[in-house]
């Protein structure tokens, strides 16, 4: 079962969230590797997308979006982009693109950012936009400030943090071919009616790095190993990283309101996709290949458009469309 655990430290300005991804996890790996054409991934792919996924529910639940929010590296390496996406009620998918043979044991650096040109990206994409209105999308390379190529996603995600909220975060991150974990451990920036006018934002900022009770309680976390991680329950976790510590917790979110695999591509977003390549193209397609057939990276779902669906795509503009059941 997948779970995610939200909690604050009593008295402290310091919060923290512990997910754990078994079967939303296992549902990505076992759909990829169900795709013929490509077969499964990598070990290392595997395991940066798993801790791209983790990292990704942590972030949507931690900003509370009501959006989707998705994560992407764009890398020079095997790994051309690899991509997580977070709903709001926490459901997932995920997906890689790999081009060449990836070598064994193969990190970040390897696998996303050979030249030093990788770049990661967190776009915030509103469910329901106001006219005129983009997604926010915020990108950082994948080196450090002296440029320096940044050997974990985890130091990737945490500068990314610091640049655009200004505020210390230190997150751990792992995976492997069963599970998917992250723990987040963040400062809160200060409280009170300063805030309201604005004159304690020198002081938020004075604070980074500094905070004596977030530095404590981020050094706890950091010792959480990546066999701790992917191994232990979150009970035993937390437990054994702040057992000094007063923990409030809150009601975790697991079941069917938690973590879960669930893809939002449809026929007919995919007969939109279609409507914009134009008549043209989409008649050239169907008179080499006989049908348009359009796959899902992130479920592996197989749409198919013969003749008389394609007609009726740029027929009907402003109704259902119809043809012929989803197969495979």
């Amino acid at each position: 079962m997948s779970e995610l655990h939200t909690f604050l430290f009593d008295g402290l300005p310091v919060r923290g969230m512990i997910v754990r991804l078994d079967s939303a996890w296992q549902e990505i790996l076992s759909r990829r590797a169900a795709n013929t054409q490509t077969g499964p991934y990598a070990t290392p792919v595997a395991e940066l997308l798993g801790e791209m996924t983790a990292a990704a529910t942590l972030m949507q639940a931690n900003i509370k979006f009501k959006g989707s929010l998705i994560l992407q590296i764009f890398g020079d390496g095997p790994v051309k982009v690899a991509v997580a996406e977070a709903q709001p009620d926490l459901s997932l998918r995920a997906t890689a693109s790999v081009v060449g043979e990836v070598p064994p044991g193969v990190g970040l650096a390897d696998l996303v950012n050979v030249g030093n040109k990788g770049r990661c990206a967190i776009t915030l994409d509103p469910k329901e936009r106001l006219p005129g209105q983009q997604p926010y999308q915020g990108v950082v390379p994948l080196f450090g400030d002296r440029g320096e190529r940044l050997g974990k996603l985890s130091d990737v995600l945490q500068h990314y943090m610091l640049q655009s909220e200004q505020l210390d975060t230190t997150l751990v991150l792992a995976a492997d071919q069963r599970v998917a974990a992250g723990l987040l451990i963040q400062r809160l920036p200060m409280a009170g009616e300063g805030n309201l006018s604005g004159s304690d934002a020198a002081r938020d900022e004075d604070e980074i790095g500094r905070n004596e009770d977030y530095n404590r309680i981020a050094t706890l976390a950091s010792s959480l190993t990546r066999n701790e991680l992917l191994s232990l329950d979150i009970e035993t976790i937390l437990r054994r990283l702040f057992w000094e510590e007063r923990l409030l917790r809150f009601a975790p979110r697991d079941g069917m309101l938690g973590p879960r695999f669930a893809c939002t591509c449809s026929r007919d977003r995919v007969a939109s996709m279609i409507r914009s390549l134009g008549r043209d193209e989409a008649e050239d397609i169907l008179a080499e290949q006989g049908r348009i057939e359009v796959g899902c990276d992130f479920c592996g779902q197989q749409y198919r458009f013969d003749s008389v669906d394609t007609a009726q795509i740029f027929a009907g503009r402003d109704g259902q469309v119809p043809g012929s059941s989803v197969v495979q």
